[in-house]
């Protein structure tokens, strides 16, 4: 049995799979690069020039850098010597021109745009989060005015102290008042002089 298991062991070793072919590559090591057919371009680069030329596209001064460019094109294949003319009426190499540019402006446009909504969305984001923060703070601090109140609730205030004062005055001034009653009216309590000194 045990000779039976080490030949086995020997057919399929560790990290083969059952077709016979090792699994993929090791996980602690790094895989050989590929060879791409395509050419590589960092995204963020290039959709910050894609921004700039859809904020140039979208000025004013585009507008009227490319229309003085049309109607010298135009004026110059109608009014300049024939040998010298390079796009006659109707005028198809402006049209291509047109046309190139403007399937690449959409799409520039369009990235700008992502990239533009991709910002908005994390500053959203941020917002939102920002705003979660002064709603915590603000119920905590409501908490806590609440509970200062309840606390104070039970201290004594200067007025309560005042009134409290003045109350035991004027107690003690009846006492005062009663006592000089007593001593020039002695007779009309024999006894209660004896029973308050003792």
């Amino acid at each position: 049995m045990a000779a039976e298991r080490e030949g086995n062991r020997e057919r399929h070793p560790v990290g083969a799979t059952a077709a016979g072919r090792p699994r993929g590559g090791r996980l602690d090591q790094p895989r050989a690069l590929r060879r791409r057919l395509l050419p590589e371009w960092d995204p963020d680069a290039f959709g910050r020039l894609s921004e700039r030329i859809a904020r140039f596209l979208g000025t004013g001064r585009f507008i009227v850098w490319m229309t003085v460019v049309i109607i010298v094109w135009v004026v110059w294949n109608i009014a300049a010597p024939r040998q010298l003319r390079f796009d006659e009426y109707p005028f198809i190499f402006l049209t291509l021109a047109l046309s190139l540019q403007a399937s690449y402006a959409a799409p520039l446009i369009l990235l700008a745009q992502n990239r533009q909504d991709d910002r908005d969305r994390v500053n959203l984001e941020q917002d939102r989060k920002q705003n979660e923060r002064s709603i915590a703070d603000t119920e905590y601090l409501t908490r806590e005015i609440a509970a200062l109140r309840m606390g104070l609730g039970e201290v004594a205030t200067r007025d309560w102290i005042r009134s409290e004062l003045q109350d035991v005055i004027k107690e003690l001034e009846e006492r005062q008042n009663g006592h000089r009653t007593h001593a020039v009216f002695p007779a009309d309590h024999p006894r209660g002089r004896d029973m308050d000194d003792r």
